[in-house]
């Protein structure tokens, strides 16, 4: 399986060796048997941020949000459409910054909505300011 990619599963936070080729033949999840893909973003914790972020072979797009953050309510249809265009070769994540405040700090999160494209733990591209679906898929491709 040298042309295998890691991908870690949404609902358990498992790590799954899936043949690239297979990707988009709708996996699901070696120990919940959840599919790995799902066309929505992961809410992401601190528990749970490390593993998505470092295990998955895929970049992982990571939406830095509030509540109360008007421009972030606006983005939030349109980041959840990207997800249907984006996976299964980009996994969509967001992080509520109210609640994951230390996630937030270390990202030297300034303003939301903020997205910054990971890939194995590694910041790739970072962009601030709410994006329509057409801008936030655009933006993705042109970084990876």
């Amino acid at each position: 399986m040298s042309n295998s990619v890691h991908i870690v599963c949404p609902a358990c936070s498992a790590t799954n060796r899936i043949p690239a080729a297979r990707l988009s033949e709708q996996p699901k999840c070696g120990k919940c048997r959840r599919a790995l893909f799902s066309a929505h973003p992961v809410e992401l914790t601190a528990n749970n941020f490390p593993q998505h972020t470092q295990r998955n072979d895929i970049p992982v797009l990571v939406d830095f949000w509030a509540p109360w953050c008007g421009p972030c309510k606006t983005m939030a249809p349109a980041f959840e459409q990207a997800a249907t265009q984006l996976e299964p070769h980009v996994r969509l994540a967001k992080v509520n910054t109210e609640i994951e405040q230390s996630i937030a700090a270390r990202y030297a999160i300034r303003s939301i909505p903020t997205l910054i494209l990971f890939r194995q733990g590694k910041e790739l591209a970072r962009q601030s300011g709410a994006m329509g679906t057409k801008d936030i898929v655009n933006w993705v491709q042109a970084q990876i």
